[in-house]
């Protein structure tokens, strides 16, 4: 008999255990057992299950006001967290606008930038994720089930290759750089003007496509072109931000500041909420009434992100972040070191990919053995989740609390789970 027979077939599920309840950084099945959550709802519930004082806050908030207000006038947590989080903003990115997901924020910051500069081209890059809601997914080419079927999807979208070092350039990250700035540049002079592009919009670290960070070289020149042409750059770190890579945001690694953030997953422990950040100059321009939500900026949801933001910046969880990243990339380099199936260990802070291999020396992909090893793994007790185009890649996406203790276990077991699978 199905477990849930009367919800959606069409919701896709790395695993088909039924979950009772998570306690910090472990996740418990109906059956009690205790599974080391290394995947926190695809990079959600970054301060693990249960978060002491998100929780407080959570319940404090509940008793005063659930209900949205936002089209009726203000309330504390939703003004309190949009000055906290512009905070952790570099100059000019001043003003929120609070919205329920990462799919949502994508699409406003696309009609945002549009309207705002009167253009309609669209740059995206290939083998980015940014959501399932009709703008997200006419940017979105992480996988082609994404887009097949709703076609014809926004107009005036164009892709170029994100820059991936590895296998094709044997991991140097410049020569990546390099040449897809050479296929963009003949994109800008061959197919569209940059003088009819609005926005060049990018994850900083691939996200469903790999676990890939970009070159601080191809940051940095992507911002030289928006500036130069008049385009908004828009950096997507739904998935990469609030400390994530061991920087409060992925871009700081590149030194750049984009015109508008996109944040989401992290931003509220579990709760929905996400948010455009941009500067108070570029959304007076976008006009008053243009772009609204109901339940965006949920006061519940603004109260737990408060709570995150504080927790974040109290107990050093950037930081932290860095320093089991470091441990994190050690372990899994000792791993490679006695596995060749291993063919690639990249990421920043604790977003770290491990791509596998069919042959090292080629680097092509192996897309069977991540999904076993993930079910594998599952099976002793610590969760990780594969990703890229062809599932070749295990992702690590700890809380940003975790123990140097959590992550040598959790590699221990990793380890362990894959010498045990035998070799095709």
């Amino acid at each position: 008999m199905e477990t849930a027979p009367n919800l959606t077939p069409v919701l896709g599920r790395y695993f088909e255990r039924t979950w009772s309840h998570g306690e910090g950084h472990r996740l418990f099945d109906t059956d009690g057992r205790a599974y080391l959550d290394f995947a926190n709802g695809i990079a959600v519930t970054a301060l693990g299950h249960r978060h002491p004082r998100v929780t407080a806050a959570i319940h404090e908030q509940v008793d005063k006001l659930v209900g949205p207000i936002n089209a009726i006038g203000f309330t504390a947590p939703i003004s309190e967290l949009a000055t906290a989080l512009a905070a952790t903003f570099p100059d000019p990115l001043d003003s929120v606008m609070f919205l329920n997901s990462g799919s949502e924020a994508i699409d406003g910051a696309l009609k945002f930038a549009r309207r705002v500069t009167g253009r309609p081209g669209i740059i995206a890059f290939r083998g980015g994720f940014h959501g399932r809601t009709f703008g997200a997914t006419s940017v979105t080419t992480s996988n082609l089930n994404y887009r097949t079927g709703y076609e014809p999807l926004l107009p005036g979208v164009y892709f170029a290759p994100y820059p991936m070092a590895y296998p094709k350039f044997g991991g140097d990250e410049e020569a990546a750089s390099l040449a897809s700035l050479a296929i963009l540049g003949s994109l800008l002079s061959t197919v569209v003007s940059p003088s009819t592009v609005g926005a060049i919009l990018i994850e900083p670290v691939l996200g469903e496509g790999g676990y890939v960070p970009a070159p601080a070289s191809f940051l940095q020149a992507l911002r030289a072109l928006a500036d130069d042409y008049g385009i908004l750059l828009i950096a997507d770190e739904v998935q990469s931000g609030y400390g994530r890579t061991g920087a409060m945001w992925a871009f700081e690694h590149a030194g750049i500041v984009p015109d508008v953030v996109c944040v989401a997953k992290a931003i509220a422990n579990g709760l929905p909420l996400s948010a455009i950040v941009s500067s108070r100059n570029l959304q007076e321009r976008w006009g008053r009434g243009a772009h609204g939500s109901t339940f965006g900026g949920n006061p519940v949801a603004c109260a737990a992100g408060l709570a995150v933001l504080a927790t974040i910046a109290e107990e050093g969880l950037v930081a932290n972040a860095r320093a089991r990243g470091t441990e994190l990339m050690t372990g899994l380099g000792k791993i490679a070191a006695e596995d060749d199936r291993i063919g690639d260990i990249r990421g920043l802070g604790l977003m770290v990919g491990v791509e596998f291999t069919r042959d090292r020396a080629t680097g092509e992909p192996d897309g069977t053995l991540p999904d076993r090893l993930m079910a594998a793994s599952a099976d002793a007790g610590l969760l990780v989740l594969t990703c890229g185009a062809q599932h070749e890649v295990i992702r690590w996406i700890p809380p940003l609390d975790v123990t140097a203790a959590e992550v040598a276990e959790a590699v221990e077991i990793f380890g362990e789970a894959l010498a045990g699978i035998p070799r095709d």
